[in-house]
């Protein structure tokens, strides 16, 4: 059953606070096989391949990773890419970099038993949950699978979270006088046409999280997104939302300069745009405290399945976990690091300063979520 993880999260949390896919076809033929000769796409850990040297050798026959929606700049996923295909020379092969989470399951669903389907997932929590209910997922443990907290991994380790962060408003100071700090300053006509998302936050995590930090600063709570969207509808009856998505390119070109994002991504974009001359401000607005971290899950089909568990057990070592965190993203496994001594202590000091303690919505909260914007945001943002 799944959990709530406002408690797991605040401990994770403790140092901030303190704190193209190949072409269509048939699956490969490389099929990788496990220590006693089953297929790969079984193995549920790397003994069952005999151990990490044997995992290692099955996933360098295979040569090729297919990952989905994966951006460069979010979250230091460009250091990630780049760790994994330097230490052991598999090519990772990354398709629609700016998708949502619904685009993944999408091309999970669409491209099954095909060799062109994704092998890894990375999804807002809410959407790995629905891909478990769809039988899309293959259970995998990780080495350090027993560190990450109960509450942050499905019970069948169809997912786990990888790494997390607080709702945040970004902005560009040269643009905008006076920056709002809170959803609060939001509804000031001064913004008008200003505040963006990124992206529609009925296929992306990241605006489904804006949407709820949005509610908890407007009297909603973990079971009552509406009052969240009753708040963009205002928004965009007084002007001040615009629908195009948030990006770099949009905020370097000044098209969104308020951005509703993951404090990561803002604090990643400050250090991008400061030698373009661009004055990125970051804050995590106390009326609006909420949290979320990201779900790692293999599809069940994969056609690279030992290089998608590879990929999962480069995730989850303290090389990956640190890089994670080095592009100020909190870690899952960040508190058991920081006991072991192995956390990147000057990347923890530089994470966006959080007070409060965060809000996260239970499994039935974010489903009861989802059809309430499934029905509203359309209307709510278009009038």
């Amino acid at each position: 059953m799944f959990q709530p993880r406002s408690a797991l999260l605040t401990g994770s949390l403790a140092v901030a606070a303190a704190l193209a896919l190949s072409a269509c076809g048939a699956a490969p033929d490389t099929a990788s096989t496990t220590a006693d000769g089953k297929d790969a796409a079984t193995a549920t850990s790397a003994a069952d391949f005999g151990g990490m040297a044997a995992l290692v050798k099955a996933a360098k026959k295979e040569g090729t990773l297919h990952a989905i929606t994966l951006p460069r700049d979010w979250a230091n996923y460009g250091a990630l890419l780049d760790g994994f295909e330097k230490k052991y020379g598999i090519t990772v092969q990354v398709e629609n970099p700016d998708g949502s989470s619904q685009d993944e399951i999408n091309a999970v669903t669409s491209r099954k038993g095909q060799g062109r389907a994704p092998d890894v997932l990375d999804l807002g929590s809410s959407f790995a949950l629905s891909a478990a209910q769809q039988g899309l997922l293959a259970p995998y443990r990780v080495a350090s699978y027993d560190e990450i907290p109960v509450g942050q991994k499905d019970t069948q380790a169809r997912w786990f979270n990888d790494y997390g962060g607080y709702v945040s408003i970004g902005c560009d100071a040269k643009r905008v006088t006076t920056c709002p700090t809170t959803f609060a300053d939001l509804l000031k006509p001064q913004y008008k046409g200003q505040v963006a998302l990124n992206g529609n936050p009925t296929k992306s995590g990241s605006a489904f999280g804006g949407v709820y930090a949005a509610a908890l600063a407007s009297g909603g709570s973990l079971g009552d997104i509406q009052p969240g969207l009753d708040f963009f509808a205002k928004l965009r009856k007084n002007g001040n939302y615009t629908p195009v998505e948030s990006t770099p390119a949009t905020i370097e070109k000044g098209e969104t300069p308020i951005s509703v994002d993951w404090d990561y991504l803002n604090a990643g974009y400050a250090d991008e745009f400061r030698s373009k001359g661009v004055d990125w401000k970051v804050t995590v607005p106390a009326d609006g405290t909420y949290a979320q971290y990201y779900s790692q899950a293999i599809n069940k089909d994969a056609p690279h399945p030992a290089a998608a568990r590879l990929w999962e057990e480069y995730l989850y070592s303290t090389e990956g976990q640190n890089l994670w965190l080095k592009g100020y993203a909190r870690p899952a496994l960040m508190t058991a690091m920081e006991k072991a001594g192995t956390l990147d202590k000057a990347a923890a000091a530089k994470l966006p300063k959080v007070s409060g303690t965060p809000s996260f919505p239970t499994e039935a909260q974010q489903s009861k979520a989802k059809e309430v914007l499934a029905q509203g945001w359309a209307k709510a943002v278009s009038g």
